[in-house]
């Protein structure tokens, strides 16, 4: 999806509008799912801080938690937004948090910073630091810190990915990538370098220096013992999109991974390959994603 500065700043622009209020934890079903998909009642709990000491405009230094209602040790779902890291907000992607924790799994969705109030890498160090909550944290809340996956869509694609690649960000915290238990980038880039991303974008996401562009690259970092890896795209994205994600495939093979799976779901736009998550419990990239968590999250004897 090309992002003109003119849509950009008119859905920041109504980010911006939005004040963020500690809601005590509600119940929520589900709407439009069929009845399998909403096996779980979840309670949902806003405004988490997962920044200590810091308090950062708008609440991009807050998660939210959905949680399934009658699990225990549950396990986790962590999801990135996409809007290009210049727009966007948890406060949008209710769906991610309904349709997964419905399913069984407590689900994280968090804000982080965006451009062009700062630049990279702050929105990858704020992901890590939603991380590390999340694995310090979320025992207290009914999920297992040892099963956790890692999704996002477009530019939260590419931060799932990066964090999942560069261990830099995670080791900040005492943490590796080994914490992530399989990653899931939904129609995301991983050559910052290349057309379609930073050469064509704002320059104040990446600033102007190709060093710069590549050390941001999740590609860059590729290793035969990286976390089992779904990519997700469809025909509706942008070529230069597609190739990334075949080309990020057979790399990631290239480098000795051997759990790589690719899913193209035709069909779809770059927004509604997303979006269209609760559209029933058949809808191809939640059940895609579903599937793959239950291949590696599912407790032992089960």
């Amino acid at each position: 999806m090309r992002w003109t500065n003119r849509s950009l700043f008119g859905v920041l622009g109504a980010f911006l509008c939005t004040v963020s209020v500690s809601t005590p934890p509600r119940t929520i079903r589900a709407a439009g799912a069929p009845l399998e998909a909403q096996s779980h009642r979840v309670t949902v709990v806003r405004n988490v801080d997962y920044a200590a000491n810091v308090d950062y405009p708008d609440g991009k230094d807050r998660l939210d938690l959905y949680i399934p209602e009658g699990v225990t040790n549950a396990p986790v779902i962590f999801s990135l937004h996409g809007g290009a890291l210049w727009a966007g907000d948890r406060a949008d992607e209710v769906f991610v948090g309904q349709r997964f924790a419905a399913a069984g799994y407590l689900t994280v969705v968090t804000s982080y910073r965006l451009s062009p109030q700062v630049s990279h890498p702050a929105h990858i160090q704020d992901v890590a630091a939603a991380f590390a909550w999340v694995k310090r944290n979320i025992r207290q809340h009914g999920g297992d810190p040892d099963r956790v996956i890692v999704i996002g869509h477009s530019a939260g694609a590419y931060l799932a990915a990066l964090l999942a690649t560069d261990s830099r960000y995670l080791a900040a915290h005492k943490l590796s990538p080994n914490d992530i238990k399989g990653l899931v980038p939904v129609s995301g880039f991983f050559w910052v370098d290349k057309p379609g991303v930073a050469p064509d974008r704002p320059k104040v996401v990446w600033g102007t220096e190709q060093k710069v562009w590549m050390e941001a690259s999740p590609a860059r970092y590729l290793r035969a013992d990286l976390p089992p890896v779904l990519l997700i795209y469809t025909d509706g994205d942008e070529e230069w999109r597609q190739k990334q994600n075949g080309d990020m495939a057979a790399a990631l093979r290239s480098a000795g991974h051997k759990d790589v799976t690719v899913r193209q779901i035709n069909g779809r736009t770059h927004m509604s390959v997303w979006t269209k998550m609760l559209d029933g419990e058949s809808e191809e990239t939640s059940s895609s994603i579903l599937l793959f968590a239950k291949r590696l999250l599912s407790a032992k004897g089960q």
